[in-house]
């Protein structure tokens, strides 16, 4: 039989793999007795872990959530996996989160096997991190976002327009969004009754929440792709629409997330829905993509190819002249 801190051990990795575990199942497991394995329970839970037992012959163990944080049982792939999430969110886009990652970051190493610090110093050595730049989102704005999105709870914030207009909504939030660069709500407008995409860097929720509603299903049944739309095109002052002669998956590469939605046609052609800040530089945006297009709306932008396109003729002709 294992000593105790073994068998405790093996509980710990083994309680969080399913829903719930027998007694008899978690006994077999690990080698013991039944009554080992309540002896073992009660151990956990005077260390800090809440373990929920239900009697009858469909009940069992499970590892709820706890108000303490006891320590964390992580294998190897994840204990890495961690660390370098860890090093990435220090150059995140949430306020405050840099110095806390690097102090949670920090902990994590000093109870790391060296094994496991030397593939993590190496991650690190070999990987440089930009800067997010731009407006960061307070953590305690988007925790409040995503428990009202998971409680079904109406949020009520006021919020700051781009053209620096102030208003208060009313909203039944759907999903928090985050494109890489900024962190978006995406919600039902109770006053507009129409879905809205919101900067959460540009809110400030009102608590408590609530009251609570009947979830929605997300426009075009398809939240991230909603929000990626808006972002990437309607929310220009000049949005675009062109068929692309390549594959979705080839263009793909070619643009960032928030540079327009692409919808497949077939195996070799796509529509590219995008905009840009004035036609001009929407066209150079879109030449530089250097796979053949055709614009389908609107048709000044055609004009503005053109007159782009007599532009670089003229400067290849002055060149060679």
């Amino acid at each position: 039989m294992a000593d105790t801190p073994v068998r405790l051990l093996r509980l710990l990795a083994l309680l969080p793999t399913r829903p719930s575990w027998s007694g008899s199942e978690l006994a077999d497991r690990t080698g013991v007795t039944t009554r080992t394995v309540r002896h073992d329970v009660d151990r956990l839970r005077e260390l800090g872990y809440e373990v929920v037992a239900r009697p009858g012959a469909g009940g069992g163990y499970r590892l709820a959530a706890g108000a303490a944080l006891p320590p964390l049982l992580l294998d190897d792939d994840e204990a890495v996996a961690v660390a370098a999430g860890l090093a990435t969110a220090a150059s995140g886009t949430v306020t405050g989160i840099e110095e806390t990652s690097l102090r949670a970051l920090a902990k994590l190493e000093q109870t790391m096997p060296s094994r496991l610090r030397h593939r993590v110093d190496a991650l690190r050595s070999a990987t440089l991190s930009a800067p997010a730049g731009g407006p960061t989102v307070d953590p305690e704005v988007l925790t409040t976002l995503a428990q009202a999105c998971a409680r079904y709870e109406r949020v009520r914030f006021d919020y700051r327009a781009h053209d620096g207009g102030a208003s208060t909504r009313d909203v039944e939030p759907h999903r928090l969004v985050h494109t890489g660069r900024r962190w978006y709500l995406l919600a039902w407008d109770v006053t507009a009754a129409d879905w809205r995409t919101f900067r959460a860097d540009r809110l400030a929720p009102r608590v408590p929440t609530g009251p609570r509603f009947a979830p929605r299903d997300p426009p075009d049944g398809d939240a991230l792709r909603h929000v990626l739309r808006g972002v990437g095109s309607r929310a220009w002052p000049h949005p675009a629409r062109v068929r692309i002669a390549a594959s979705a998956d080839a263009v793909a590469e070619r643009i960032s997330r928030v540079g327009g939605v692409l919808t497949p046609v077939d195996a070799a052609t796509c529509v590219l829905e995008t905009g840009g800040p004035s036609l001009p530089e929407l066209a150079g945006y879109l030449a530089s993509l250097e796979v053949p297009f055709e614009v389908l709306e609107p048709d000044a932008l055609r004009d503005a190819l053109r007159s782009m396109a007599a532009r670089c003729a003229a400067a290849a002709d002055a060149a060679g002249s």
